[in-house]
């Protein structure tokens, strides 16, 4: 993907935004008097990690799903049905971010509907992981 370098406002916007109103990431005496070693500065929240992965992912994601779904006969987007997720490291503002991923179509279920696998790998400019999450979407089965 491309790539998206974090800002400080980035986090304290997503904080904000979805009500993470803990003291590790709105109280920064808090962060400075509790934290060890790097997180004793801002750092992204893990659910910020995997938003950020999903927008990097976003303009390649049609055709992405496009190849995958090529000759299997699948109706309409239905809405993502599972996420699965493991943190792998902290994101701190100016760190570079980008995805690295693979996406597979499970065989349909006997109901017709067929489920799509997108693995993003989430790395900063050092190009260590810091998030790898799959999330799992539904396409209807074709009409008529």
């Amino acid at each position: 993907t491309h790539r998206r370098t974090i800002t400080e406002t980035d986090i304290v916007t997503f904080v904000n935004v979805v009500g993470l109103h803990e003291p590790f990431f709105i109280d920064m005496e808090y962060i400075k008097n509790n934290m060890s070693g790097k997180h004793r500065n801002r750092f992204a929240p893990g659910p910020m990690i995997i938003s950020l992965g999903m927008g990097l992912v976003a303009p390649i994601v049609l055709g992405v799903l496009e190849k995958v779904l090529e000759g299997r006969g699948a109706g309409a987007f239905g809405g993502m049905t599972g996420l699965e997720a493991r943190i792998k490291g902290a994101v701190f503002p100016g760190d570079t971010l980008h995805v690295e991923g693979e996406a597979w179509a499970r065989e349909k279920t006997s109901r017709g509907y067929t489920l799509v696998d997108l693995r993003h790998v989430v790395k900063n400019q050092r190009n260590e992981v810091v998030a790898d999450f799959t999330e799992t979407v539904l396409f209807n089965p074709r009409e008529g």
